[in-house]
């Protein structure tokens, strides 16, 4: 499942550079730029409202959006983004066009489900998130909005790899050389430390064991 492509109005900005996209930002309007696909830079300006509604709506790094350039449709992902500092407007946007071949690097959220069906969690057990996103390669076209962790099964202890994740077709992890943890099962602290003095008793007990066997000889 992925977030639902939207569109943005923009217009040309024959000039580029500082003094240029100050002007842009007191007209109302936000400095882009649109590049890749072997094409040149494309210099842009946004309305304000519906950039900043896009930001801070959720999901704006990896949903495609379509630019309409003076009735010129163009497919973009939005790659990066600026705020300023204090009041949290966004100063700039680049986008990446997007062609049907275009395989883009971004970060996914990662959702847990069936926790209820996880006998590790029943007993007590801490839902210890290593990751809460997850770096990918995928098609531009098909980035999903979230990747999923079945916790049905686990146990105290238990380690959740990326190898255990089903990933939608042509998702694939950005780390390739080893079989990365995105989280565990980790015992209750209570648990815990009656294992833990469990097995210093057992040490004590091997500790006497040898001790008397020592005398013995």
């Amino acid at each position: 499942m992925a977030h639902e492509a939207y569109e943005l109005k923009a217009e040309a900005r024959e000039r580029v550079g500082k003094g240029s996209a100050r002007n842009v930002r007191r007209n109302g309007k936000v400095p882009a730029v649109i590049y890749g696909d072997k094409q040149a830079p494309l210099a842009i300006a946004l309305t304000y409202k519906d950039v900043y509604m896009k930001i801070h709506g959720g999901g704006f790094l990896t949903t495609i959006a379509t630019i309409d350039l003076d009735g010129k449709k163009i497919q973009v992902l939005p790659k990066d983004f600026q705020l300023d500092p204090v009041r949290d407007f966004p100063m700039h946007v680049d986008f990446l066009r997007v062609g049907k071949d275009t395989v883009v690097t971004v970060e996914i959220p990662v959702h847990f489900i069936n926790e209820e069906k996880s006998p590790g969690i029943k007993r007590g057990g801490v839902l210890n998130i290593v990751r809460h996103e997850v770096e990918f390669t995928c098609p531009a076209n098909a980035i999903p909005e979230f990747i999923t962790v079945d916790l049905a099964g686990t146990e105290l202890g238990d380690s959740i790899h990326i190898s255990a994740v089903k990933l939608p077709e042509g998702v694939k992890p950005t780390i390739t050389d080893r079989d990365f943890t995105i989280a565990t099962i980790a015992a209750p602290a209570g648990l815990r430390s009656e294992e833990d003095e469990a097995a210093a008793a057992e040490t004590a007990e091997d500790k006497d064991d040898d001790e008397e066997e020592g005398e013995e000889e």
